[in-house]
């Protein structure tokens, strides 16, 4: 509070001394009238009014009151700019407190008052701010909710539409029931990885990150492997291709592991007509660079900035088919963020490449 002290005191001071120097003006100028027009009856009679009043009250009353009521002037005068961020200041939080947030208070003297007009603006964006993210986070929680029971009650829809055919009898014979069962087999796996990936997602966003010191080099050479005897299956081929032995990174390996099976997943799932999937890992100076590639269909260019959306869908038919439950991407991107990293696709007609940058450095932050 000192600058707002000192502009007081300040303020008091140099009204005061303008006060005093107009009093002393003033008081010479009466002096010379007096002088001048002495005989005059009604200046003789106003200076034995003044003689009288300061002889009762024992100090010159008339220029005392003309004094004081000079200082209020000057006060009020100097004070004015004082006084306008004060009504700034009031009508702001009037503004505030009725839910007008756009609005800012002006801000023009760098005292306490000017601080406190800046805090309350800060304030105002940053209230603005939780309020348009609690929106947000309401209008995504409404929108996972219905896109959940969209997709749990589809293949549900199935299972019980195809199970109500075999108990009811309704098939000609042995091959026509195994047919349903098969398919309402297939719609039950496809619910049990939906409700996984829900589990999964929303899981990521309380789950503390373990980060140790890995070797990123080894872990995707295991994924290599492991997805080798996957695509077999598929008819993919995956080569795994990584430019040095070693690259260290401080990260979450469960986490890590998760995130690039689901990268290997797509690429396999999607990179049938091609036979071939790419691994690829290098780094620079700052990043361990990550590439997932894939040679099938492209995907369109309308969708790739909504492809890390919950529940987004490129191609329904196809992710009907394959099985995706529109939650994979999503979780990738939880996890990248959480590791300060970030991940883009590019894609033609000849490749689909999925890129991941993760610091070398862990963040302080």
């Amino acid at each position: 509070m000192r600058k707002l002290q000192w502009k007081i005191i300040t303020l008091f001071f140099v009204g005061g001394a303008l006060t005093l120097s107009i009093l002393f003006i003033a008081q010479q100028i009466i002096r010379m009238i007096g002088r001048e027009y002495w005989k005059e009856p009604w200046v003789n009679t106003l200076f034995r009014v003044d003689r009288t009043l300061e002889d009762f009250f024992g100090f010159p009353i008339i220029p005392t009151i003309i004094g004081i009521m000079l200082f209020i002037c000057m006060v009020l005068l100097l004070s004015q700019s004082t006084i306008r961020q004060i009504n700034h200041l009031m009508e702001g939080t009037q503004r505030l407190a009725k839910g007008e947030l756009d609005e800012e208070i002006i801000v023009n003297s760098n005292d306490e008052l000017g601080q406190m007009a800046t805090h309350i603006n800060q304030m105002a964006k940053q209230l603005k701010l939780s309020l348009e993210e609690e929106r947000m986070a309401v209008q995504s929680k409404n929108e996972l909710i219905s896109n959940v029971s969209h997709d749990l009650r589809t293949p549900l829809t199935s299972i019980i539409g195809y199970l109500r055919l075999v108990n009811e009898d309704h098939y000609k014979d042995e091959v026509e029931l195994r047919y349903y069962t098969d398919i309402a087999y297939d719609k039950s796996l496809r619910l049990g990885g939906l409700v996984n990936d829900l589990f999964e997602y929303t899981r990521m966003g309380y789950s503390p990150m373990n980060r140790v010191d890995i070797n990123l080099v080894e872990l995707l050479a295991q994924l290599a492997v492991d997805f080798s005897l996957t695509g077999q299956q598929e008819g993919v081929q995956v080569n795994f291709t990584p430019k040095t032995e070693k690259i260290m990174i401080s990260s979450d390996g469960d986490k890590l592991m998760r995130t690039f099976e689901n990268l290997l997943s797509n690429a396999v799932r999607h990179g049938r007509e091609a036979g071939v999937v790419d691994l690829k890992v290098s780094s620079d100076s700052k990043f361990a660079v990550v590439q997932v590639i894939n040679y099938g269909p492209p995907i369109p260019q309308y969708a790739i900035p909504y492809l890390f959306e919950r529940f987004y869908r490129a191609d329904e038919s196809r992710t009907d088919q394959t099985g995706g439950s529109g939650l994979g991407l999503a979780i990738v991107k939880t996890i990248v963020d959480a590791h300060h990293g970030t991940i883009q696709v590019t894609s033609n007609t000849e490749r689909t490449m999925f890129e991941v940058l993760l610091p070398l450095e862990t963040p302080e932050n």
